[in-house]
């Protein structure tokens, strides 16, 4: 059964995804981050730029690279290389979540974001998963 983490508190949750993925790719982990087209390009761009330090290759799913890059940035999961971890920044569950053996919902302060999260945190513990909590900050 897929892993669930709830990130919740984060402030901005897509610089905090950055930093997530920064720490997966530097254990090694293949990641996939998942969003609607608009906030995968704001993410992207962060990427690029949120370290003046780090680099975190990373390419769109469609890429013929995408097998072969550590971080994969997809609008849909229809062309995933691999199913390992998924960073969730969409605002509805993944259709294929159960296909990943870890899922990561990232839960900013957004009054949008906070009600689409407690909708997915229903929909996952309606269906039986054990859902971790991992709130930040204060």
């Amino acid at each position: 059964m897929t892993r669930i983490d709830f990130h919740t508190n984060v402030g901005d949750s897509v610089a905090y995804a950055c930093r997530l993925v920064r720490k997966a790719y530097l254990s090694g982990e293949p990641i996939i981050v998942l969003a609607e087209p608009a906030r995968l390009a704001a993410f992207d761009e962060q990427l690029w730029t949120f370290s003046p330090l780090d680099f975190v290759p990373h390419c769109m799913a469609g890429s013929a690279l995408a097998k072969d890059t550590p971080v994969v940035l997809a609008a849909t999961l229809d062309d995933a290389p691999h199913h390992r971890i998924l960073i969730n920044l969409a605002q509805s569950v993944p259709a294929q979540f159960a296909r990943f053996e870890r899922l990561i919902e990232v839960i900013g302060d957004d009054e949008d974001e906070l009600a689409a999260g407690r909708q997915r945190f229903r929909f996952y513990r309606d269906r039986g998963y054990a859902l971790n909590m991992h709130k930040q900050g204060g």
